[in-house]
């Protein structure tokens, strides 16, 4: 049987300062939820991986050097714990994410982070085309709304949950899958 990791994907300043401005969101306490699931997993040998996303321009919130690209309390590496970054919705499609899992005969992930509707769920969908088992707690995954389209939060969260669990991952909450490890 392959090895478990935790996946944290974009927990990043920029989620923090969504949250702060008030804007609308799924599980505002996501970043709780992963630092427990982060400390289990360290505690029990399981890795804990980490993407973040990068963009080129220098206006962007996730530019490199600016304060919303910074990591989250939640989602700081410890030495050892492999970083990615990504500059692609997808953890998987401009990173060496698959070939680093696999090297490490890893099978299982535990996939949590932000945004829920968009890297969240390229993460998920890509790691099962891929072959992994994909565990989603809903608790650990941060979603917010669209304004502009018309859609909120619970909506958006709704139907990605439906659409991910009918086909791509295993929902759970994070108690259940720290009980499991």
């Amino acid at each position: 049987m392959g090895k478990t990791a935790l996946l944290i994907i974009d927990m990043q300043m920029e989620m923090q300062a969504r949250l702060d401005e008030g804007r609308a969101a799924v599980n505002p306490d996501a970043a709780a939820a992963i630092a427990r699931l982060a400390a289990a997993c360290r505690t029990t040998g399981r890795a804990v991986v980490h993407v973040r996303h990068h963009d080129a321009d220098a206006g962007s919130p996730f530019y490199p050097a600016a304060p919303g690209a910074q990591p989250m309390p939640c989602a700081e590496a410890l030495p050892g714990e492999a970083v990615f970054y990504k500059s692609t919705s997808s953890a998987f499609a401009s990173t060496d994410l698959a070939a680093h899992l696999r090297a490490a005969g890893i099978t299982r992930l535990i996939v949590t982070g932000a945004v829920l509707g968009f890297c969240v769920t390229s993460a998920v969908r890509a790691a099962a085309d891929l072959g992994f088992e994909v565990i989603l707690p809903r608790d650990a995954c941060l979603g917010f709304d669209l304004p502009m389209m018309g859609l909120s939060a619970e909506e958006i969260a709704a139907v990605t949950f439906g659409v991910l669990g009918a086909d791509f991952a295993t929902l759970s909450r994070s108690e259940a899958v720290i009980a499991g490890l």
